[in-house]
């Protein structure tokens, strides 16, 4: 008896959700979900063959550096590192003194008055201190930013699909809206206050242009600063804030392979030791 319920139970819940599969079926045939213009003009970045891409990829140490600069002269204007301390950056190359006069450049707020003029309290950066944000707050932010809030850098090549090419392609592709997607979609203009860009989920970004025009940071290592190469290299370098220990991870795993692939030829030369006399 308990079983013939059971059956029946399982029957009817197999019942619905066979039901529920088939109206949701009929419903994507009959009633197509309308086309957007983020449907239909929304581009994928193309690949930009990072030096740390694939199985045996490596961090160029020069480029994190010179990405390093442009983050430091263009993007820590609006956008944090909070996961990223500045004795970090030794990993990159950079020395402890090169460190030290790179932490200075930053102020951290104190949680404490100022009693002469009643403002928070200020202190340069130590090493051990993690990039601070340019805001106060998350109303500051949004206040200098059209009501839009920046986010932190440190994990965004992790937090977005593509990660680096994302990164290069959204720095990359501000343009002005094809007239083929304002005859199709009308209603569909960029508003005010926004930029068109095709790599962005819905097609308008509140964050202008970062990268406006060559030349605007100055390599210090002498590497010609074009629009695309900046892009690339802070795409590089938010590759390493995101996975610091990609070299190691890509080492790990390739002893691994090469282990499992010893002992798969001596799990053999065992087995066929073994059965060897074995007639059948």
């Amino acid at each position: 008896m308990v079983r013939t319920i059971a059956l029946l139970i399982g029957a009817a819940f197999v019942a619905v959700l066979g039901l529920a599969l088939f109206g949701t079926v009929k419903t994507a045939i009959t009633e197509p979900a309308a086309e957007t213009a983020a449907h239909e003009f929304h581009l994928k970045p193309m690949d930009i063959d990072l030096p740390s891409a694939g199985l045996f990829g490596k961090f160029d140490q020069r480029q994190l550096q010179r990405g390093f600069q442009v983050y430091q002269e263009v993007c820590s204007a609006c956008h944090s590192l909070k996961y990223v301390a500045f004795r970090d950056l030794k990993e990159i190359g950079y020395s402890d003194a090169q460190i030290k006069t790179i932490a200075t450049g930053w102020k951290i707020e104190q949680p404490s008055i100022n009693p002469d003029t009643g403002e928070a309290a200020t202190r340069k950066s130590l090493p051990s201190d993690h990039f601070p944000s340019p805001f106060a707050n998350e109303i500051a932010a949004r206040a200098a930013n059209n009501n839009a809030l920046p986010p932190d850098l440190s994990l965004i090549t992790k937090a977005r699909e593509d990660g680096p090419n994302y990164v290069h392609a959204l720095i990359t592709g501000y343009r002005d809206q094809p007239a083929a997607l304002l005859q199709k979609f009308p209603d569909a203009k960029t508003p005010d206050g926004l930029h068109y860009n095709p790599y962005f989920a819905n097609l308008n970004i509140a964050m202008p242009p970062p990268l406006a025009s060559d030349g605007q940071v100055q390599y210090e290592d002498g590497t010609k600063p074009t629009v695309d190469q900046m892009a690339r290299d802070v795409a590089a370098f938010l590759t390493w804030t995101a996975e610091p220990n990609l070299e190691a991870r890509h080492s790990a795993g390739f002893a691994a392979l090469l282990f499992l692939g010893i002992f798969i030829v001596l799990a053999w030369g065992a087995y066929q030791n073994v059965w060897r006399d074995v007639k059948h």
